[in-house]
């Protein structure tokens, strides 16, 4: 064995010069490097727009999707979509550690973890992939993967099934961005406030405004209306089409006394939703964009094109103490828990 790129761009096949995440191949030989991990993987959580995309690519078909993904894989070495670019985690257990981090004492061999890196940047190698939960985005295999030096990962906790913290652990960066963002008193807009990301980013936000705050959450159709109001993780619920940017800032005004927001968050998964993120936001708020759909350019130029000097956070999966930050409101919120074992488990 040999020491590789500390951010794994020995593995990268082509083009050369790229880290991982931007290259178009990697090496996905399991043969791992002196400061590499080997992961056993039981399961993938596809990325919430990526596995969307495939679904309706596939005329949700069981067996061309898994076509599609081991197509993916097999071309690219990694799990990335070729069309929206995004990927997802994975959960597995430790098989090996390289010479060079055997100095770590938060991981041995044995430990089940999941990946808190993108499986867009991940080597994979899948033996055989063995259900399809397209209710959960997730997509049961045997095969195994590898984590970089840098890669960072979370032991998954013995107080609550191993499936229903790697639910919550594959959006962990959206609930503790929020915590870091919203400030008492604030008026916070949620967009997908219906979906897993969306009520963790409710409950925290609830948490931080306080009782002079006012977090409204909106979705597509009134289905998450009764769960986000009777679990207090929004104080006021609209419907609209999150594509539509007149309809959501008429119905988001109504819901904040008429009002522009300090925070609007997206975590939806469909394209096309940046004008409505951005256009309820006053001057000097903040558009936190979660959602893998977005669009810089269209986020960048629509602000300007209407003249809103707000500020725009690209959502980075990776939040500091985020993994601890999720699985700590799945403990603290026993409607949170309940929800999350009932559809994402």
């Amino acid at each position: 064995m040999a020491m590789g790129n500390k951010y794994g761009a020995h593995r990268v096949i082509e083009p050369k010069g790229l880290l991982p995440q931007a290259a178009q191949k990697i090496d996905n030989n399991m043969e791992i490097y002196d400061n590499e991990i080997l992961i056993d993987v039981s399961a993938l959580n596809i990325d919430s727009a990526s596995f969307r995309q495939l679904w309706t690519a596939s005329e949700q078909d069981e067996t061309r999707l898994r076509e599609m993904i081991l197509g993916i894989v097999g071309e690219r070495g990694k799990m990335q979509n070729p069309v929206t670019g995004s990927g997802g985690m994975l959960m597995g257990s430790v098989a090996k550690i390289g010479p060079a981090l055997q100095h770590r004492k938060d991981i041995k061999v044995g430990d089940r973890i999941a990946s808190l890196v993108s499986l867009s940047l991940t080597p994979l190698y899948i033996e055989e992939i063995l259900a399809v939960h397209p209710e959960i985005d997730r997509v049961d295999i045997k095969g195994q993967a590898i984590l970089f030096e840098s890669g960072i990962y979370a032991k998954l906790p013995d107080d609550m099934p191993e499936a229903l913290a790697l639910a919550a652990l594959d959006v962990a960066g959206a609930p503790a961005q929020t915590a870091n963002i919203v400030k008492p008193g604030d008026s916070v807009l949620i967009l997908g406030a219906g979906g897993k990301s969306g009520m963790l980013c409710g409950y925290e936000a609830m948490k931080r405004v306080g009782p002079c705050g006012n977090v409204v959450g909106m979705s597509r159709n009134d289905r998450p209306e009764r769960t986000l109001l009777d679990n207090h993780f929004v104080h006021k619920f609209f419907v609209a089409s999150a594509t539509n940017p007149v309809e959501v800032l008429e119905k988001a005004l109504e819901c904040n006394d008429g009002k522009e927001y300090d925070v609007a968050i997206n975590v939806v998964n469909i394209e096309g939703t940046e004008m409505s993120t951005i256009l309820p936001v006053r001057d000097g708020g903040l558009v936190y964009f979660f959602s893998m759909a977005t669009s810089f350019t269209r986020a960048a130029l629509g602000a300007e094109g209407i003249g809103k000097d707000v500020t725009m956070m690209i959502g980075n999966g990776y939040t500091r103490n985020h993994a601890e930050i999720t699985i700590q409101e799945l403990r603290e919120s026993k409607a949170l828990r309940e929800i999350f074992e009932k559809n994402y488990v």
